[in-house]
């Protein structure tokens, strides 16, 4: 393997505990919060059915309730996670549904009141990439200014493939992304995207694209999903008519592994795999942990000695490189 400044001697890839650990000097730990929101793709304003793998929880099933004050909700998250991970700095992760769809007041309101912690170096807001506009991005420059608070802004693209994007019902194409990442960039604030690299209709084809248009548009963060059925969607549905046609295991792997190859070795990778609710899951993770297919992503990345970025050369005018030697 060769070693560079971004992987790290002892990781194939760049970690985000790793990235945390050099940023802060300590320990770092990122807390979710819930708010009482929904999205645009399922209240009429772009679709009213919601993307296809999608529930009513908006992916947030690891959160307290969204009942709950945001700030008594930040208050037993860090202390909880405070004790169990040995964390005394927090990000505050508003993650479930789109969480800039608000009325411009309203979003306001919520940010202020967590961004008054003492304990918090940060904040991170997931939403999708037709939720961002510049008076919302004024609101998160304001918070970071008036806090000195780092700004993340998580966007839930799912893949590059447009007519895959439109069989999953997201409710926006690639272009409404391309704009809200360079909206975002210009005002100097972290992004992180989410992938899902077993969706019905991508190929491997489609996660190497997918992987050079996040090198290509200089995401910061990479969160990788596997995806999950829910009862109750239309994914589930089609679960159950087996009308679904999953990738294997071993191609998952594969998939993740090809990916990192081809993406920037400067993007932190958050995650390797993703989890479901486990009350309502059908399908999840082939029926093992997590922990089990990072392990085995992992393992691979051995085997093969390869890593992140080990295909990322595109960039820069490849054409005009024999020139320039």
């Amino acid at each position: 393997m060769i070693k560079n400044e971004w992987t790290g001697s002892d990781n194939r890839y760049r970690t985000y505990s790793s990235y945390l650990k050099s940023k802060y000097g300590e320990k770092v730990y990122k807390i979710p919060i819930n708010l009482p929101g929904t999205c645009p793709n399922r209240d009429g304003v772009m679709g009213e059915e919601g993307c296809i793998f999608c529930d009513e929880e908006g992916s947030g099933f690891d959160c307290l309730p969204n009942s709950m004050a945001i700030k008594e909700q930040v208050a037993k998250n860090k202390e909880y996670f405070g004790k169990r991970f040995k964390a005394k700095k927090f990000i505050v992760y508003f993650q479930a549904f789109s969480n800039t769809y608000w009325p411009l007041d309203k979003f306001k309101e919520f940010l202020w009141s967590a961004a008054e912690d003492q304990d918090l170096v940060g904040i991170s807001v997931s939403t999708r990439p037709d939720c961002i506009n510049e008076a919302y991005l004024d609101v998160l420059e304001e918070i970071h200014h008036e806090f000195n608070l780092d700004i993340d802004v998580e966007l839930g693209l799912q893949t590059v493939n447009y007519k895959t994007l439109q069989y999953i019902n997201r409710g926006h194409t690639l272009a409404e992304f391309l704009d809200a990442m360079w909206r975002i960039k210009q005002r100097g604030f972290s992004t992180c995207i989410h992938l899902i690299l077993n969706l019905p209709g991508d190929s491997l084809e489609d996660i190497v694209e997918s992987a050079k248009i996040m090198s290509a548009v200089n995401a910061d963060q990479i969160k990788i999903h596997s995806l999950y059925v829910v009862e109750g969607t239309k994914l589930g549905e089609l679960y159950k008519k087996d009308e679904l046609n999953i990738i294997s295991l071993t191609e998952y792997v594969n998939r993740v592994i090809t990916f990192l190859e081809y993406l920037s070795p400067q993007i932190v990778v958050q995650r390797l795999v993703g989890k479901g609710p486990k009350d309502k899951v059908i399908f999840n993770n082939w029926d093992r942990s997590w922990w089990y297919l990072k392990e085995q992503i992992e393992s691979e990345l051995e085997q093969r000695n390869t890593w992140q970025g080990a295909k990322c050369d595109y960039l820069n005018g490849k054409a005009l490189k024999r020139f320039l030697k």
